[in-house]
């Protein structure tokens, strides 16, 4: 029982903060937070069900299905499509979950936009880095078998663990996000595939990405300090101790010129 308060404060310490950001975008919006997430569940359950029709398997395959062997000019243009055809060899339900799961804390959390951005930089990652891998040889670290240059991209897999370490990240959410890592670690162990590789590139890219939002944010932080500082040794300097009568500190300029002055300026 003595543990029970500890597991609960982990358990805030680990999802407050997304649980937080969950309760404030659908407070402030509704359902309309999720409007991405309801385009892109019902775009996959659509694009499931046509290329599983005869008619329909071989327009999806032009429009959205990426190879390595594809022209790269091509392969881009498929790319924005992809995200959102499933596999036909899985059972299309789990990626509904996923995505819907996936995708609507992302928007919630980042925004529609940021969401798309996020989901877009992690398929490229995949999509480039089979490229890549199949130019290096199988002999290669990280390198790949020239036949994986005909399979299919994983399409919204690596969107959806691309978003999932962004928005642990953004959250705040170590451990889960460490978990998910974990998991496509051993996905790639188990059965070290196309689609397993994909989805670690897919975290790779993300993790830069990560990294270069938290070294800008440091270089921002450090240089408000350092502004403020500066600015409070100016109004030592120019003000003695840089209080008046418990106001904030002034230019010396402005005691010469009146309290008028000083208020305006203020």
């Amino acid at each position: 029982m003595s543990r029970l308060p500890a597991l609960r404060r982990a358990a805030v310490r680990e999802w407050g903060p997304l649980v937080t950001a969950v309760r404030r975008g659908l407070a402030g919006r509704g359902v309309r937070a999720l409007a991405l997430t309801t385009v892109a569940v019902a775009l996959t359950a659509t694009v499931q069900l046509t290329q599983n029709q005869a008619w329909g398997y071989r327009p999806v395959q032009n429009l959205g299905a990426v190879r390595a062997e594809d022209p790269l000019w091509l392969a881009l243009l498929r790319t924005p499509l992809s995200l959102f055809v499933p596999a036909l060899d899985l059972p299309v339900w789990g990626a509904l979950a996923q995505i819907l799961l996936v995708f609507g804390l992302a928007e919630l959390c980042l925004g529609r936009w940021r969401t798309l951005a996020v989901a877009y930089l992690a398929t490229l990652a995949g999509t480039l880095y089979a490229r890549i891998g199949i130019a290096l040889g199988p002999e290669a670290f990280l390198g790949l078998p020239a036949s994986d240059a005909q399979v299919v991209d994983t399409g919204p897999s690596a969107a959806v663990v691309g978003l999932a370490v962004y928005v642990c990240h953004q959250r705040r959410a170590r451990f889960t996000g460490a978990l998910v890592v974990l998991a496509m670690v051993v996905e790639v162990l188990v059965k070290d595939n196309l689609a397993g590789r994909e989805h670690l590139a897919a975290i790779a890219a993300v993790l830069v990405v990560c990294g270069v939002r938290e070294w800008l944010g440091r270089r921002r932080g450090a240089r408000d300090l350092g502004a403020g500082g500066a600015g409070a040794l100016q109004d030592l300097g120019d003000g003695g101790s840089g209080t008046r009568s418990g106001a904030p500190p002034m230019r010396s300029w402005n005691f010469r010129r009146g309290p008028a002055q000083r208020t305006s300026w203020w």
